[in-house]
């Protein structure tokens, strides 16, 4: 009980009257050991090295720390480059880590969705790549906001039809059951994907970032995802970066925005953390934060055990 009581406290500081989420986390991390609160999460959108971007932590070193916080299962994103074989390799080094990789449909893969690279990431040793992520950022809809004279990778043709090459996509996902993720596509996008995944049968086909800076969709495109057969995911990281930190141009979201996106169907939506940047919080901090702010926040417990436990477990393939 007096743990539970400074667990709330903590929760109930402002952030920017106290440091939770230490820079130092490298010495931070072994109180979170058999940490309860972390206890079965599924962490199944996160950044580490090896990475053509400088991140906070190596794929191998986290995997033990989430082994030992108690975490049930990760699965690893690299904007560029595979790393469902990584997970191969660790799960040899680690008896009983339960990762995962996944993979981006980004240039470095070709100028547009590249469905072959997709097919041989289904069919790599293990079985382990659980996600195909369309274009992120190298996608058509962030060249567009970010102002650059390039094109990006399109998943919609000019007359707003899902592409060809897309719709393959989404068959080899269908068929291997595992997650189709809209990537850095646009809400209008996002629909117009739902729309062709429910035609084609994906089971697992996944709304991303629909929380997020230029990706934040409305509540009503929210439900109308849902109601294609969609999962939506929300990211933590919007509650990290912002004014104060090392990621100041981008907007903060507060913890009741947060909330209230995590409250529009817990049943069809769960939590990734999204971090790994070298200039954020560790990501075993960022859950932990994560999930005391929400607890503070009211929503029931049973809802924080959908959003950050059962339904990512299921989605990579843990649960039927």
């Amino acid at each position: 009980m007096m743990a539970g009581g400074v667990l709330l406290a903590q929760a109930a500081i402002p952030a920017q009257t106290r440091n939770f989420l230490s820079e130092e986390s490298g010495n931070s991390n072994a109180m979170f050991a058999n940490d309860g609160l972390l206890q079965g999460v599924c962490d199944i959108h996160l950044h580490c090295r090896p990475d053509s971007r400088d991140r906070s932590v190596d794929e191998y070193g986290f995997m033990q720390e989430a082994m030992r916080a108690g975490y049930r299962a990760v699965m690893f994103k690299s904007n560029d480059f595979s790393c469902h074989d990584r997970a191969y390799i660790i799960r040899q080094a680690l008896p009983g880590a339960e990762c995962f990789g996944s993979f981006c449909m980004n240039r470095v893969h070709g100028e547009k969705v590249n469905a072959f690279a997709a097919r041989k990431a289904v069919e790599t040793s293990g079985g382990l790549c659980r996600c195909i992520w369309m274009p992120t950022l190298d996608a058509a809809y962030q060249y567009q906001r970010e102002g650059r004279k390039e094109k990006g990778i399109p998943v919609l043709d000019d007359n707003g039809q899902v592409l060809p090459e897309v719709i393959l996509v989404m068959e080899i996902c269908a068929e291997a059951g595992i997650i189709f993720a809209t990537g850095h596509a646009s809400a209008q996008e996002c629909l117009r994907l739902a729309r062709k995944a429910k035609e084609i049968g994906v089971e697992k086909f996944v709304v991303t970032h629909a929380n997020a800076h230029f990706w934040k969709m409305t509540t009503d495109q929210i439900r109308q995802c849902i109601d294609l057969g969609a999962y939506i995911e929300y990211c933590y990281l919007p509650c990290l970066w912002g004014e104060g930190t090392k990621m100041p141009r981008y907007p903060r979201q507060s913890i009741e925005e947060f909330a209230a996106f995590v409250r529009i169907d817990p049943s069809r939506s769960f939590i990734s953390t999204d971090l790994g940047q070298a200039v954020m919080p560790h990501p075993l901090e960022g859950m932990r934060d994560c999930i005391l702010k929400l607890q503070a926040a009211g929503v029931p417990q049973g809802d924080i055990d959908l959003l950050v436990r059962r339904n990512p477990a299921w989605l990579v393939g843990l649960d039927k």
